[in-house]
């Protein structure tokens, strides 16, 4: 199999908070400052070279999702360079400050990966989500976590959108999402799934980055395809059914044309329509009722990534040299 060299991923971020009431990542966060402090304080010992951030921190001051606006649909070049005003809400200014701090979005500058940390109220286990189905670095990091502990990945594919969430300002990025979790709580069984993921994502960074090769292989991902709303009233646009009980918190398991899907509150069974079975994730999400999501539907597919090793610097001067020479010629 072909081997790809990758740039060493030197600057690493972790973020949690970026929605104040999604708690197992604001208290990793918080965890590893902690750790981050006492590992400093031993002179024996070098820190660990990863930022720790805590996205939106007047949201986690008072546990809501966010303050004006959600924080995670802010990081577009359009959000980040638009104009300012006394009025401009409290979100748009902290994307600018974590642009700052974490990017610019695009720019040889930014870190080169950003792991943000999120929870849901949905029955999705432990899951990476990312806007891309062919970087190396998401995939790999993906597959050593599967080695270790149960996940999925899940790929966003905004084909010639641009991506908007925070984890989009590094050069690789992907969410680490987890429930279920009610938000404003915090359940150990889920901090410790999140704290271990984290923990294996920097432990396969330290492997990369020492020159170990990683071997390729197939990993399956899960493409988003299609959202359904809630079956609404066509005058005052209330909800008028609930995900159907058949349905409910069984992310992952495949949806088969004519299965359950809505349950009306006067007792009707409405059932999927699709022509095609497929995964139903984020169902029933406490946040995306006022989105309009009630649920996702992926499509499963298996994708090949190759063997990857870190670029040393002579390798990396030796192609400079060589496209150089190029074209001198």
């Amino acid at each position: 199999m072909h081997l790809h060299f990758l740039p060493l991923l030197s600057r690493v971020a972790v973020c949690g908070g970026t929605h104040g009431n999604e708690m197992s990542g604001i208290y990793l966060v918080k965890e590893l400052l902690k750790a981050r402090k006492k590992v400093m304080e031993d002179e024996e010992e070098k820190p660990v070279s990863v930022m720790l951030v805590l996205s939106n921190p007047r949201a986690v001051q008072q546990c809501r999702r966010y303050i004006d606006t959600d924080l995670n649909r802010c990081f577009t070049h359009a959000t980040l360079s638009g104009p300012m005003s006394d009025t401009t809400p409290y979100e748009i200014i902290r994307s600018r400050e974590l642009n700052t701090m974490l990017g610019p979005k695009g720019s040889p500058g930014a870190v080169d990966l950003v792991c943000d940390l999120h929870n849901t109220t949905a029955n999705m286990g432990l899951c990476l989500i990312s806007y891309s189905d062919c970087d190396w670095i998401c995939l790999h990091i993906f597959r050593h976590l599967q080695a270790n502990v149960p996940l999925r990945y899940i790929h966003f594919d905004v084909s010639n959108k641009e991506s908007y969430s925070l984890d989009s300002v590094g050069k690789h990025g992907f969410a680490m999402e987890i429930g279920p979790q009610p938000h404003g709580v915090v359940r150990s069984n889920v901090y410790t799934a999140m704290k271990a993921g984290v923990q294996h994502m920097l432990d396969w960074v330290s492997f990369f980055n020492s020159g170990n090769v990683s071997e390729g292989g197939f990993v399956d991902v899960f493409t988003m395809v299609k959202r359904f709303d809630y079956p609404r009233d066509s005058e005052t646009h209330d909800i008028t059914a609930a995900v159907h009980p058949q349905l409910q918190d069984r992310d992952f398991c495949l949806l088969h044309p004519e299965d359950p899907l809505f349950q009306t509150f006067s007792g009707e069974t409405l059932r999927y329509k699709g022509k095609e079975p497929l995964y139903p994730f984020f169902i029933n999400e406490c946040a995306y009722y006022e989105k309009g999501i009630a649920l996702s539907l992926a499509r499963k597919r298996r994708v090949m990534i190759p063997a990857i090793r870190v670029q040393t610097e002579q390798e990396e001067q030796s192609n400079e040299q060589r496209f150089t020479s190029e074209e001198e010629e």
